[in-house]
């Protein structure tokens, strides 16, 4: 029996299956202990065609998961509009990383095919998923990037430490940047040149390539940026001016001491006197947003322990935002 699914001016009438039959996919292996030597082997997966009652363009995608998540957040793997398709021993260590299996540790992860109709409205179809037992190697992540060149970096898309990540390797990529002053103007770019930029030409959050420059406004600070190039949108978050506080700073836990933004570094600073005691980081001066350090590892955790300052003299310190997922400082006697 055939089903009427999708009919408007825009797009050609398509029937279905009343009961489509989803493709069936067949995975490389069950149990594996990955090798960095064999880093530029392929690992293929494998399956059997979607069935929609016509001859469908249909995108596969494979899709992994930490076993049990029930793919809460999957990782998109590898896409093919065959019925095959291969990712590097290296590219596959990277995504099981990501995903938060240890090196050198054994995990269960869960592996769907999603089956996706091309220029249609109708909905994803996903395979059963299958269990695999992998251990990962050692390596360190490299994630993909955006670079976003602004006037508060000089305009310059080769700068590596002006970039936000995708640490899921899903297209979905999230930073921070400091802009404190000029025009708060920037745009994000695929590379580290012109050759593919975004900006914004109605100011709605939509991203149009070389569009117009992205602007903050008139209120300034450290911004969180979320871009989702799949859909080619992005957002900002409020401002914050992040500040330093405590007994061991020149304001005491009474008054915030504000730092300056490094465009060189790409880090926020400031150079002061400290005397023996403790500090904390602050943004807009309210303890709803504050930063200490639990672990005296110089990573940075939301409302963490006071910062230790165990020698009075002149400081430098820096907070710093560029590795992805994580806040750290230093404070350095100089």
């Amino acid at each position: 029996m055939m089903v009427f699914a999708i009919a408007c001016t825009e797009e050609p009438a398509i029937f279905l299956e009343e009961n489509p039959q989803m493709a069936t996919l067949s995975v490389p292996f069950n149990n594996a202990v990955l090798n960095q030597e064999n880093a530029d082997e392929n690992i293929t997966f494998t399956w059997e065609k979607s069935n929609y009652g016509y001859d469908a363009a249909v995108t596969y995608t494979v899709q992994v998961a930490i076993a049990g998540t029930e793919f809460r957040e999957p990782i998109d793997l590898v896409s093919s509009t065959t019925t095959q398709a291969s990712v590097t021993t290296a590219e596959f260590n990277q995504r099981l990383i990501a995903l938060g299996i240890q090196a050198d540790s054994e995990g269960e992860i869960e592996v769907r095919l999603e089956s996706k109709l091309s220029g249609t409205k109708v909905s994803e179809m996903y395979s059963n998923s299958s269990i695999m037992t992998v251990t990962p190697y050692f390596v360190e992540l490299t994630f993909p990037r955006l670079y976003i060149p602004g006037e508060y970096q000089g305009w310059d898309p080769s700068r590596e430490n002006t970039i936000i990540y995708s640490e899921r390797s899903n297209n979905i990529y999230s930073g921070y940047i400091h802009i404190y002053g000029g025009s708060g103007e920037f745009k994000i770019n695929e590379g580290p040149s012109w050759d593919v930029n975004y900006g914004d030409n109605d100011a709605n959050g939509t991203l149009d390539q070389n569009g117009a420059n992205i602007n903050v406004g008139t209120e300034f600070g450290t911004f969180k940026l979320d871009v989702n190039m799949n859909e080619l949108t992005y957002t900002l978050g409020a401002p914050i001016k992040w500040r330093i506080i405590g007994s061991a700073t020149p304001g005491g836990w009474d008054a915030d001491t504000d730092m300056t933004f490094n465009p060189d570094e790409n880090v926020m600073e400031i150079t002061t006197d400290l005397v023996v005691g403790e500090l904390k980081f602050r943004g807009n001066a309210d303890w709803g947003s504050n930063f200490g350090d639990d672990n005296g590892d110089g990573v940075l955790e939301a409302n963490g322990d006071n910062i230790q300052v165990p020698e009075a003299g002149n400081y430098t310190i820096k907070m710093d935002w560029k590795t992805p997922g994580q806040v750290s400082y230093t404070l350095v006697k100089n």
